[in-house]
């Protein structure tokens, strides 16, 4: 097997294996987790999050649509439109998603979306699959990216969002996993489905790696898209349930942790 072949391998299931890390909080944690630490956590994905969307996607989209531009004012306007395009776009796929699909907001019993008859665990999954889908497709695009060469996207950098979004499924994995047991649902089964909710993403990545060659020369709108659609869960789900209620200053603390971790990330391995 070729190193790259390997590395691409290990990359798209860094993010799984993350999932399933945080979904085995089940077996060790009480049946509840305590208000705090799940705030923390959330605020902590949420700035794994914004930081990879701005350092390894946002900002390779622009300078990729600069680089096709002769002049200065070109280049300008040229960085900006695909990028703009693309977020915008990403956010409007995931809000089409989130109000055609009946599912749960995340540490919420509270249903969005059409009326469905789904029990709260399927319309959980359902939330949990909007949520990881638009992760998978950052790291199918961006390890797509690396592979063309045409690209400001090196394979250390692919790696490096692999791996961050693999650190923010863990707390997700345990987000997840840990309600599902207090809702009285096996150990077993809670760390079944909190680890299936990410498999998505594998099935996400792949997607976009088979369809690459139709897809490079749209590549800095599509690298933008998946930042748009990432953010959007931040905005949508994380966020608004991180500063709900009390100990919103944890969810701020674990932000700042994950926001430089990924920053840090990006830029050594970049």
């Amino acid at each position: 097997m070729q190193p790259m072949t390997t590395i691409l391998i290990i990359g798209l299931l860094i993010p799984l294996l993350g999932t399933m890390l945080g979904s085995a909080f089940v077996f060790f944690m009480k049946d509840e987790m305590s208000e705090r630490l799940q705030k923390t956590l959330l605020g902590f994905a949420s700035g794994v999050m914004v930081a990879a969307s701005v350092w390894s996607l946002l900002i390779p989209a622009m300078e990729m649509g600069a680089s096709s531009q002769p002049s200065s004012v070109g280049e300008a306007f040229g960085s900006v439109v695909p990028a703009a395009v693309g977020f915008l776009l990403g956010m409007g796929f995931l809000l089409m998603i989130d109000e055609l699909t009946p599912h749960l907001h995340i540490g919420t019993d509270k249903p969005e979306g059409p009326r469905s008859r789904l029990s709260r665990t399927a319309m959980l999954a359902l939330a949990v699959t909007i949520h990881n889908l638009p992760e998978g497709m950052a790291v199918g695009v961006v390890f797509a990216g690396a592979d063309s060469g045409i690209s400001n996207i090196s394979l250390a950098g692919a790696v490096a969002v692999a791996l961050g979004i693999a650190i923010q499924n863990v707390p997700e994995g345990a987000i997840i996993s840990m309600p599902m047991r207090t809702a009285g649902n096996s150990k077993w089964k809670s760390f079944a489905i909190g680890s299936l909710s990410g498999a998505v993403e594998p099935v996400g990545a792949v997607a976009v790696l088979l369809l690459a060659s139709l897809l490079m020369p749209v590549l800095p709108y599509m690298l933008a898209f998946a930042a748009g659609a990432m953010l959007y869960v931040v905005v949508e789900e994380l966020i608004p349930e991180a500063s709900s209620g009390q100990h919103s200053n944890f969810s701020t603390i674990g932000f700042a942790i994950g926001f430089v971790l990924m920053m840090v990330l990006d830029v050594v391995m970049g």
